[in-house]
């Protein structure tokens, strides 16, 4: 086992029994779930629009190499630019080229899980350039030093007594603010930033093929300033968030904010067509995009596992996971956590590393039900599975383990072989380390089901 696999399991094993924890995440995502209900029961027929979804994102993914040119050609067109970035450095690279070419020091950033993918905000830091989160989410787990805990909610694991307590810590506000207050005293805050900020970073939660746009989806409006108020723009946005028209959007916006907060539609949704025009009054001088694989064509290059980049990142299976409700999301140390992160990290990160998250799930299918593009989790999970396996990715005790149980499994002889008292001796002292932590062992009858079924109906003799 990996050291990161282990972590996980001491992490996984810390946060299921801390009450506290389970009490603010359950109580957040109870508040999502009655929202969610609210908002998806606006549309017409659920399930068709996630088919047709799920059909636009599989024609994507089977053409990629057509769509992506052709947003690439239409965006330069608007006098944008496109930078093609294979791995985590040469993105950051490319980003620290731009800011150093413009003299730049300072930068503000919306939302962006691609910049977490790339750990902007780090490199930044040691190339010294400040980097500041506008999300009101983003901001506060940037205050305490962490990475986001949701790819929807970054704070969601934190209570309104935790932040207020953190704000009066870090800018002296009373411990009694209400949310309303913290928020106001964040926009205090952050105004001047926007105004004087060398470069805005954004993702974007839609490439559109047809016009050579970046969808942003937001409810603060903090994305808008990032990217209206700097002389610069920099959109990082995955290979895979190519959709093929701005029709097409009619059909992904509702479905993203519906699954995603439970709005009809989120509060501010923004496209950005390039730079600023001769006729326009305001947006950057240069826009950049950055086509971000980072082991995207890994995963596309897998037949049965390559729906799994038809992801929106609306984090609805996150939060219908019974693994991460007990869990949470920094325990899967890694960018995308829940049920879609322990698909993709895998292909992204290492199947070696990090194959252990395909096994963080009860397979309930509930992350599939709930999915809004159909993707077939569980069942990608288990294909996940099948592949570490495969590919002997699992350790030496592990393979010969699951070969002696596959060769009892086959034959009752072999089953019966070894008796109830040894069974339990097993359990008792091999087992119980790792099983009875929590709960008692079970005791295994000293006779096998086969033979107490045969003992009792065991003919009398004449």
């Amino acid at each position: 086992m990996t050291k990161i696999a282990e972590d996980f399991l001491i992490k996984a094993d810390e946060k299921a029994f801390d009450l506290g924890h389970r009490k603010t995440i359950n109580h957040n995502i109870g508040k999502y779930n009655v929202a969610v209900e609210r908002g998806l029961s606006k549309f017409e027929s659920l399930e068709n629009s996630k088919k047709k979804a799920h059909v636009i994102k599989w024609r994507v993914m089977e053409n990629l190499d057509k769509f992506l040119p052709e947003f690439e050609s239409n965006f330069q067109r608007r006098g944008g630019k496109v930078i093609w970035a294979n791995d985590t450095a040469e993105a950051q690279r490319e980003i620290l080229n731009i800011i150093s070419r413009s003299g730049g020091k300072t930068v503000i950033k919306s939302k962006s899980m691609t910049t977490e993918e790339i750990h902007l905000n780090e490199f930044l830091e040691k190339n010294g350039i400040s980097s500041l989160e506008s999300d009101l989410g983003e901001y506060i787990v940037q205050l305490l030093g962490q990475h986001p805990y949701h790819i929807v909610t970054p704070a969601m694991h934190l209570s309104k007594e935790e932040i207020a307590k953190l704000f009066h810590e870090k800018f002296g506000t009373p411990l009694d603010y209400t949310p309303e207050q913290l928020t106001q005293k964040a926009r205090e805050l952050l105004r001047d930033k926007y105004l004087n900020a060398d470069i805005g970073i954004s993702g974007g939660n839609f490439l559109i093929a047809d016009t050579g746009s970046i969808a942003l989806t937001e409810n603060e409006g903090n994305a808008r300033l990032c990217t209206t108020f700097p002389k610069i723009h920099i959109a990082i946005v995955g290979i895979e968030k190519v959709i093929p028209s701005m029709a097409d959007l009619d059909l992904f916006w509702p479905l993203l904010a519906s699954h995603g907060t439970g709005q009809n539609l989120t509060v501010y949704n923004t496209i950005l067509s390039g730079p600023r025009q001769a006729n326009e009054t305001d947006g950057p001088e240069e826009m950049y995009v950055i086509l971000l694989d980072n082991g995207r064509t890994n995963l596309l290059a897998q037949k049965e596992q390559r729906q799994s980049l038809y992801c929106i990142r609306c984090g609805a299976c996150l939060n219908a996971c019974p693994v991460y409700k007990n869990i949470g999301g920094h325990t899967y140390n890694t960018t995308y956590s829940g049920p879609i992160g322990s698909i993709i990290t895998p292909h992204l990160k290492g199947m070696k590393d990090f194959k252990h998250l395909s096994y963080a799930s009860s397979l309930c299918g509930k992350c599939s039900e709930v999915c809004p593009v159909k993707i077939d989790i569980h069942k990608m999970l288990l294909l996940n599975r099948r592949d570490a396996a495969a590919g002997h990715e699992n350790t030496k005790a592990e393979e010969i383990g699951w070969k002696v149980w596959k060769a009892g499994m086959q034959k009752r002889s072999r089953m019966d072989m070894i008796s109830g008292k040894i069974k339990n001796f097993l359990l008792k002292n091999l087992f119980r380390k790792k099983w009875g932590k929590y709960r008692s062992m079970p005791v295994v009858s000293e006779k096998s089901f086969a033979q107490q079924w045969e003992e009792k109906n065991k003919e009398p003799k004449k």
